[in-house]
């Protein structure tokens, strides 16, 4: 081969981040144990139309960092072949398994970034535990383990008071705009293609942030954030973000609050959960110094 077709076959690699779980799973083997599985998932990306989908099952007495390293390198093997480049980064967010999976992760070279913005690992969880799960021997109906959506007990951190911006506002944009986001001047931030089969005209929820000097300033540290949904409790707007974090960006006045969240509810039901972050220097200006596409994947499972 030389140097050109290399290239060129480089290029022609599909590229995505990766999104990896390592748990048991709610079957019981024939020796009386807990089945544990390797399940992981491509993350969903403007750069292919295709996802990959792996998953293994660990021997119970295996369970651990040189088992899961080997899967690991089996994964990215069989990547290789279906024409996949090596991930960048691996998100996780199983909080017990930490440090086997983040040492196994950095075994093979590649970034590991504890967060739940892991949505389609959880669609892929989600189906096996509809469709396959329930259909194999030892299944055992209910909840064995904590799963993604499981409540985050941490109290709400106030927003540093370097991030809140010159203003904020809670708003909405049609599906039918997100839909275009990769046409976007993005400086920070994180988008994926939107459910194709979702109506243009439906609205998705989000939260506007605007600083006149400060604007790339506040979307770097939103990056570093890994923001995964906005919900209202109460009279509070708050932001779940990485593992287990929780961030308060504003107090609502109580009169509007339940209005308010009847509303922000409802759109994210009619939009497959979807919602957004987006953070510009003014309201009139078309760039974003950063902007995220969230999903409120509780809403919908």
């Amino acid at each position: 081969m030389t140097i050109n077709e290399k290239i060129i076959s480089n290029k022609e690699l599909k590229i995505s981040d990766w999104e990896l779980d390592f748990y048991s799973r709610p079957i019981i083997e024939k020796n009386g144990k807990k089945r544990w599985e390797l399940i992981i998932s491509s993350s969903k990306s403007f750069k292919t139309e295709e996802i990959f989908l792996w998953n293994k099952v660990c021997p119970a007495n295996e369970v651990n960092s040189i088992w899961l390293t080997k899967a690991l390198n089996e994964a990215l093997n069989d990547a290789e072949r279906e024409g996949w480049a090596k991930p960048l980064k691996i998100r996780f967010w199983r909080a017990s398994m930490k440090s086997i999976i983040k040492k196994s992760i950095e075994n093979i070279g590649i970034e590991a970034l504890v967060s739940r913005r892991t949505y389609e690992l959880f669609d892929r969880i989600e189906f096996l535990e509809r469709e396959i799960y329930p259909l194999e021997q030892g299944y055992v109906r209910g909840v064995l383990a904590p799963t993604f959506t499981s409540n985050i007990l941490n109290d709400p951190k106030p927003l540093p008071e370097a991030v809140r911006g010159d203003a904020l506002t809670i708003s909405e944009i049609f599906i039918e705009e997100l839909k275009l986001a990769k046409n976007w001047p993005i400086e920070f931030g994180d988008i994926f293609p939107i459910q194709s089969s979702i109506k243009n005209d439906n609205l998705v929820p989000g939260l506007r942030l605007f600083s006149k000097d400060r604007s790339l300033a506040l979307a770097a540290w939103f990056s570093s954030l890994e923001p995964v949904k906005l919900l209202i409790k109460q009279n509070q707007l708050i932001l779940e973000a990485s593992e287990d974090d929780k961030w308060l960006v504003t107090d609502l006045q109580e009169k509007d609050a339940k209005v308010l969240n009847d509303k922000f509810t409802q759109s994210k039901k009619d939009s497959y959960g979807y919602q957004f972050i987006s953070i510009q220097s003014t309201p009139f200006i078309e760039k974003f110094a950063g902007f995220w596409i969230l999903k409120d994947v509780e809403l919908i499972s």
